[in-house]
């Protein structure tokens, strides 16, 4: 890795840079591993100035930053799980037009499925009650 670092390098990299340089002069090994503070703080930076320019400024090979900075997006990026406990479908007025009978079959991407036989109802009522749990799954 060079050791001349860029002129318009910004602040935020240039201290990291520091404190980098600081931490592998203490060290008598020096093929010891970073330790998760500096990794997590050159994560950070990553984000905000691109993988390839804080590599380079803070002296790290950019396949080893790359998989660091994958492994934090696969924890970041699980949605909360959230749960629809209960739901409730109420009856509508008297129509005078023949009333649906219909199985219902709804699934969502972690296979979950649900599956109803429904009589009578309308459907705007079934199609607003598609749209719940859907959105109860994202």
């Amino acid at each position: 890795m060079s050791t001349r670092q860029p002129a318009n390098i910004p602040v935020a990299l240039s201290t990291a840079r520091s404190q980098f340089d600081l931490w592998r002069s203490r060290q008598r090994n020096k093929r010891a591993r970073l330790p998760e503070e500096l990794w997590q703080k050159a994560v950070a930076l990553a984000h905000k100035h691109g993988l390839n320019k804080t590599a380079r400024a803070l002296g790290l090979k950019y396949y080893s930053l790359k998989k660091h900075l994958e492994a934090t997006a696969t924890h970041e990026s699980k949605p909360a799980e959230t749960r629809c406990e209960f739901l409730e479908l109420l009856p509508s007025p008297p129509v005078t037009t023949p009333s649906i009978e219909c199985t219902i079959e709804l699934e969502d991407g972690s296979g979950t499925t649900m599956r109803m036989h429904v009589k009578g109802a309308r459907m705007a009522d079934l199609a607003s009650f598609a749209c719940g749990f859907r959105s109860s799954r994202a």
